[in-house]
Order: structure tokens, then sequence, then C-alpha cells
């Protein structure tokens, strides 16, 4: 029988990519606990006692951003990791202020999120890109600036931005601009 590296729970609402992850994190020896949303990663939090947690930001109803604290506190020996497909410096700083060791962006290989959870990033750490960010990304990156000052409430950032509250929807519902 193989050893127990770690117990990791996993809280992403795409199933083909839970699938493809627990399959792999399960082949590299880890225990595997998958929840859907925010209440059953709580409730696997208190029953489960992961000793890593692999966190989605981007889920219907609430925001992994919001359930972080949550988790931490429920769990206070697992090293949380982030890992999104809308991906933002506002997101990033206020998941490792809230305790998150690493934050990625999708897509990720399972060696890279497991190096996350072995790492976490110093400050001042980050390399810095040769080429400077686009106008497009820096546009991205205001808008989550934005959005997070306003608690998430799209017609009060719509406002803040002098934008139509449909144009800031349609554009949030696009991926975000590659750096």
């Amino acid at each position: 029988m193989t050893e127990v590296r770690g117990r990791i729970l996993l809280v992403d609402d795409d199933p083909a990519f839970v699938s493809v992850m627990e399959r792999g994190l399960t082949r590299r020896g880890f225990l595997v606990h998958c929840a859907a949303n925010a209440e059953q990663a709580t409730a696997a939090c208190e029953a489960f006692d992961p000793d890593h947690i692999l966190l989605d930001l981007n889920m219907p109803g609430t925001s992994g951003l919001v359930i972080l604290p949550t988790l931490l506190r429920l769990a206070p020996r697992a090293r949380l990791v982030v890992l999104t497909g809308y991906s933002s410096i506002a997101t990033a700083v206020e998941a490792t202020k809230a305790g998150a060791v690493n934050y990625l962006c999708k897509p990720a290989t399972i060696d890279e999120i497991l190096a996350a959870f072995e790492k976490s990033e110093e400050p001042g750490a980050a390399e810095v890109p040769a080429a400077p960010i686009s106008v497009e990304r820096l546009e991205w990156e205001h808008i989550q600036r934005v959005l997070q000052d306003n608690a998430g409430n799209i017609s009060a950032t719509a406002r803040a931005l002098g934008m139509h509250r449909r144009t800031l929807q349609r554009k949030l519902q696009k991926r975000p601009v590659r750096q």
C-alpha cells in the first residue's frame, strides 16, 4: 500500500478539472476530498481535516476569496493555495493577506500546484517581467481593484469607473488578458 503524503481539500466547481486533479493527486499519494461550492468546502474542512487546500476563486454563490478565512480558521494547520482562471493583482493581494501561501493562475500542472504548497512567495521575490504589461491587462487589473474596493458590487463598480453596468458585466465575463 502506498504511503499517504497528505490530505488535500480540492474546492472547484468545474467537474472535469476536479476529476483530472483528483486522479493525479491520488496517484501521487494524497487523500483527496472534493467540494464544488463554499458550503461543501466548509463542511468538508471540519470533517476531513485537510493538510492542504486548493481553492478556486470564481465559483457560483460565495466566492473563494470570501470563504478563504473561514477555511483556514476551520483547518488552521492547512496550507492554502489559490488556483484561478480569473487572476488579478488585486485578488492575489487579498488572498495572500487572508492567509493563502501561494496564488496560481490556471492552467497549472499538478507538479506546479504541489510546489506552490511547499513554498510561499517572499516579499520582493517576484520576478520583474522584461516586457511592460499591456494596456488591456492594466485595464483588467484596474477593474478588479475597483471591484474589490466595492466588495464585488457591479453597479457601484460601474459608477466608480464611469461606465455602464452592462459594459462592465461583459468585460468581467471575458477571461483576463494574459500579461
